[in-house]
């Protein structure tokens, strides 16, 4: 059976779009001219008509036309800068040299490529140049213009013709001035700049190149330069070198650019804006401290406090004495846990290890003996090997812990492991044959000592499967440069490099970068992977959401460097990024990066707030009033103005009464509290251009806003409250709702079936399956490579062939036995539906089976939920829900991503699925009318003839305050019912005529979008 291949999904999203525009506006006046035509005499180039063709050469970028003058581009480029607030340059810097700034993992290929097609659409230009610093990140490039070719050509009808440079293929060169279509080349610095034989070819005049200098046909095409990472491409040989390219203009793009080489800026996304505008992962770090003041050789770390209402436990890790030497157990443990006792009675715990106080409001154990110790805390005897397992261990945790929250959104969760040494995870013996390292070793050991005490939750029957289906040795794999014999090595990396250089071990990488992503655990069961610190730039996957440094030297690595690999957002199953779009607000509650650190949580945080600091450090530090002057806002219209000083007084002013600064000029909390609610007020003056005003605001660098999450707080595991399960609101709440029904549907079959049919005839279409035939002519081959490689041949006419598969050829359908699957319908009815649908209807099954069976059920379905909505009755049984669903399932959630403390909630916590939810909580959780409520667990559902239904809330209000007990079943964002599906209204009628049967009137259930609409429900 073929398998489904995941094509990763590319949207259109505004900050691309903006960076593109700004490149594109700067040369606004240039007219959009085809490309010119190129001549050859000799050694010397010239342009002229298309009707000489003799001597054939290339087409080259138009140049700028002479009415565009320096002074015009210039006032371009400023107009640019205000209006993407940035200082205003005040002279053309290089000629002409463009600087973009954008974050790491927001996608900056991407855009370049975006600006190529805008600029080709705008003026015609179609010669460019992508330079990169390193092989690894050339791949990465060449891969990302593989994956967004089609992306790009559905939106601009036209494909870039891409190819990496490589001096022994010079046919690239000429194809690539002679094709008069958007062209890339690809080049990596080195192939130029270096010494090497190689490198110098492009310089060379070659006798298999007509004795023409490569360097000569890429400058006459006057192309335009996109240095990818200029920070590490230009050094001062390199920036002479490049003039040799003849660029028409440079285009100049990082995360990071050097302070002293930022030329004509016009867009910047650095890493607060990105980080602001949720365009990248929130980072959480989980932090290991070795303690050396407790001056003691006993051996302890611990891993985690674990919360209940009766008595926090911990999990701690100690040495114990066996048979046939020391080894280190994990245990969970309580208050009046002996170590001493429970090592075998080692001589190292014999001084009072005795826990004497668990506190889960600062993640801390304290022993008999005064020793203090907090979660993520080693002490004692650590060796290297130790600290190392120790961060293996906590990467797995942190793993399954992300995987268990994911799981079901149909995301796969992948963890990148860097290390300095292959020996430390592939060993090999004089005969090649490889056995595992020793981190390798440890990690199945770890993985299957954490799998195999697991705690399964109810409702995580499917993840269980998932994880059984994956033995621990397959899911972890090692991404290193290959030898000639197969074996892995260490990457060579250069003094002066920060990144390998070896191919093989990126091109590994970047081949499976879709396959990684793969749940199906036959297909891809790897999700831990191993790879040389120096890969660290130019790959990243999507879905890495935990990374671990395992190093081996003390040497400083960049943070924000570390952290880079995992910041893009992440994608589900379907190739759809996961962003703003898709989530919501909580999408950075989904988006979370865990780097599992060899050094406190402090250390690391500080660390990597000091970098974030370093790189916007020309972000001003305060709002005052000079901070507006000059900006251009935009009003609700689209009209802009730009903010004088009068109004920039006023803004500031109205700052300070509405409490959003302090003395200083800092943000405070009631700034971020209303910007979070959308209730800022705005000064009369430019009430209308609210947004623009508080983009401005938000552009002050505020270090609060971009700290990393410690890992280890806010983990939290729900626990009723017994004192509320047995308050009298709660219980005769319980009492009113615990009843347990049996449902009859008593509509008239025939009229089901009917509706059915009317239905499909109306609205089933289903797509054929079309196969495309090429053919095509050969032209005179000029080289054996174009034989084998096919270019020598050119498309003469494309046909569409319509279906050519039919039901009864290769594949035998259950056709009958499929609908009454998918419908839970009789075979007899199934049979009546599809026999009285139109011939021309039925026939659409033989076009595309699959779809058939889909599209056809869903239309059945609606009709029968309709047919359920207009006829089900409930009647309730002697049978009723126990308590024990509220105590059974283990309930998680995280502080501050989606929990919250809650007083009146039957949990001493509530765990939500979106903001609406947690703002209803809220004010559940604080009006004085209710007593008691909960939001039901999965346990407790209703059951329906389109499935298990489970109602979000249970509300009880104080006696006397309101004349019922209320519950309610949804809390949905919108009351629109035309977005409500079918099956979902089917289901919320269902609770309806369930709850009037099981309590006479005394229940009212509804779906209601706030607090407030329950009120007024409430109020009637």
């Amino acid at each position: 059976m073929e398998t489904k291949t995941m094509r990763l999904r590319f949207k259109h999203q505004k900050f691309q779009a903006d960076a593109a525009k700004a490149v594109v506006d700067v040369f606004a006046g240039q007219p959009y001219l085809t490309p010119s035509y190129m001549m050859d005499r000799g050694n010397g180039y010239y342009q002229q008509s298309l009707t000489d063709e003799e001597d054939f050469t290339g087409w080259s970028n138009h140049k700028i036309v002479p009415e565009l003058s320096d002074r015009i581009i210039l006032e371009n480029l400023q107009k640019v800068q205000r209006t993407n607030q940035l200082k205003p340059s005040p002279k053309l810097e290089g000629h002409f040299n463009l600087t973009i700034e954008m974050e790491t993992g927001v996608g900056k290929t991407y855009t370049y490529i975006k600006t190529m097609y805008e600029l080709n659409k705008h003026y015609g230009w179609s010669k460019f140049i992508v330079v990169v610093p390193s092989i690894a990140i050339r791949e990465g490039v060449y891969k990302s213009f593989q994956v967004t070719q089609e992306h790009f050509a559905e939106e601009y009808s036209k494909k870039v013709r891409f190819f990496v440079y490589n001096s022994a293929q010079l046919t690239e060169i000429d194809r690539f001035a002679s094709d008069n279509s958007i062209c890339a080349m690809i080049i990596n610095s080195q192939a130029f700049n270096a010494r090497g034989k190689d490198a110098r070819r492009i310089s060379m005049r070659l006798d298999e190149f007509r004795s023409r200098r490569p360097i000569d046909i890429i400058a006459k095409t006057n192309p335009i330069l996109i240095i990818d990472e200029p920070q590490s491409v230009e050094g001062k040989q390199t920036k002479e070198n490049l003039k040799q390219f003849n660029p028409l203009l440079t285009l100049r793009y990082s995360a990071t650019h050097k302070s002293d080489s930022i030329y004509n800026m016009v867009y910047r996304l650095d890493a607060m804006e990105a980080y602001n505008k949720r365009l990248v992962k929130k980072i959480a770090v989980k932090g290991i401290s070795e303690s050396g003041s407790t001056a003691t050789e006993s051996y302890i770390y611990l891993e985690n406090i674990n919360l209940s209402k009766a008595a926090p436990t911990a999990t701690i890790q100690f040495d114990v004495k066996g048979a046939s030497g020391t080894r280190k157990v994990t245990r969970t443990v309580s208050e009046g846990f002996n170590l001493y006792d429970n090592s075998g009675n080692m001589e190292e715990y014999k001084q009072n290890f005795v826990v004497s106080r668990i506190d889960g409001r600062d993640d801390s154990v304290e022993f008999l003996n005064g020793i203090k110790i907090y979660a993520g805390d080693v002490i004692g005897k650590v060796s290297e090997d130790q600290l190392r397992r120790i961060q293996i261990r906590e990467t797995i945790l942190s793993h399954i812990q992300r995987e268990r929250e994911l799981f079901y959104k149909g995301i796969k969760v992948l963890s990148l492991f860097f290390i300095d040494e292959v020996a430390k995870y592939r060993l090999y013996d004089e005969a090649g044959q490889g056995t595992d390292g020793i981190y390798a070793q440890m990690f199945v050991e770890e993985y299957n000592d954490i799998i195999g005490n697991l705690q399964i939750g109810i409702g995580e029957d499917d993840y269980i499967k998932y994880l059984h289906a994956i033995p621990a040795e397959k899911t972890h794999a090692g991404y290193f440069s290959i030898d000639k014999k197969g074996k892995m090595i260490d990457s060579k990396v250069g003094r002066k490099q920060t990144t390998t250089d070896d191919v093989d071990a990126y091109e590994l990488i970047m081949k499976n970068k879709e396959l990684l992503l793969d749940r199906d655990p036959k297909r891809s069961p790897v999700r831990f992977i191993f790879s040389h610190s120096a890969l660290r730039e130019g790959w990243d996957n999507p879905n890495v959401f935990q990374i671990c440094t395992l190093k081996q030297s003390s040497s400083e690595v960049r943070k924000r460097q570390e952290v880079g690999r995992g910041l893009r957002l992440c994608v589900n199953q379907d190739g759809e990024r996961m962003d703003t779009n898709v989530l919501g607000e909580d999408v950075q509650n989904v988006n979370v990066l865990t780097v599992v650190a060899s050094e406190s949580y402090d250390s690391f945080a500080k660390g990597l707030q000091t970098e974030i600091a370093e790189a916007v450090a020309d972000r001003p530090r305060a709002v005052t009033a000079d901070l507006f002057v000059g900006k251009v806002i935009e009003d609700d219209k689209g009209n802009e103005q730009v903010v004088d000083q009068d109004t920039a007084r006023a803004i500031h002013f109205d700052l300070i009464v509405n409490g959003y600064i302090d003395r200083k000029g800092n943000l405070t909390d009631k700034y971020y509290a209303d910007k979070a609610n959308n209730e800022i007020k705005i000064a009369e003056e430019v009430a209308d251009s609210s947004a623009s005003v508080i983009e401005i605001i938000d552009s002050i660098y505020d270090g609060k806003s971009m700290m990393p999450e410690n890992a280890r707080s806010n983990n939290v595991e729900l626990h009723v409250d017994e004192n509320k399960l047995t308050m009298p609101e709660f219980k005769a709440l319980w009492a009113k709702i615990n009843a347990k029904s049996t449902y009859v549907v008593d509509f008239d079959t025939d009229e089901l079936i009917h509706k059915a049919i009317q239905s499909l005839d109306r609205k089933l279409r289903v797509s054929k399956i079309i196969f495309k035939v090429e053919t095509g002519i050969m032209e005179k081959i000029k080289s054996k490579e174009e034989l084998i490689s096919g270019v020598s041949f050119l498309r003469e006419e494309s046909v569409s062939y319509g279906h050519t598969i039919t039901a009864s050829s290769n594949v035998k359908y259950d056709l009958i036995g499929k609908f009454v699957e998918e419908t839970g319908l009789t075979r007899k009815a199934v049979v009546q539906i599809l026999k009285g649908i139109q011939p021309s209807v039925f026939g659409q099954f033989k076009d595309n089976p699959e779809e058939f069976i889909i599209k056809a059920a869903a239309l059945i379905n609606d009709e029968k939920a309709t047919a359920i909505i207009e006829h089900i009755t409930y009647d309730v049984m002697d049978d009723h829900y126990g308590t024990d669903v509220f105590t059974d399932p283990t309930i998680k959630g995280r502080l501050g991503v989606n929990a919250m403390k809650a007083k009146k909630h039957l949990y001493d916590h509530i765990v939500y699925d979106s903001s609406n939810e947690q703002k209803f909580a809220t004010e559940l959780d604080t009006n004085t009318n209710v007593a008691v409520y909960v939001k039901l667990p999965d346990g407790f559902y209703i059951s329906t003839p389109v499935g298990h239904y489970n109602p979000d809330w249970a509300i009880a209000f104080y006696e006397g305050t309101v004349k019922h007990i209320y519950f309610v079943a949804e809390t949905k964002g919108s009351m629109n019912s035309m977005q409500l599906r079918l099956i979902e209204e089917s289901k919320i009628h269902c609770a309806r005529e369930h709850f009037k049967a099981i309590s006479n009137g005394d229940v009212v259930y509804d779906v209601v979008d706030s607090y407030q609409s329950l009120l007024d429900l409430v109020t009637k």
